[in-house]
């Protein structure tokens, strides 16, 4: 049973993340008036990073516990 919710939560980060990241990539606040990175961009990448491999690794716990 915990199992199945390992893998749901896994799956729910790698759908819910991207759809974000898009969101703050195109952000007018992600980048500044030459084109450069702004603090938002990089705190926003560090967020969406950790919560991709978080995801990733509690979806394969999941996967793994199952077996």
């Amino acid at each position: 049973m915990w199992s199945l919710v390992l893998v749901a939560a896994g799956a729910w980060n790698l759908v819910v993340w991207p759809q974000f990241w898009q969101r703050v990539s195109a952000d007018p606040r992600a980048r500044d008036a030459e084109g450069n990175v702004t603090r938002f961009f990089t705190v926003h990448l560090v967020l969406v990073s950790v919560s991709l491999a978080l995801g990733v690794a509690v979806g394969v716990l999941g996967v793994l516990t199952l077996l």
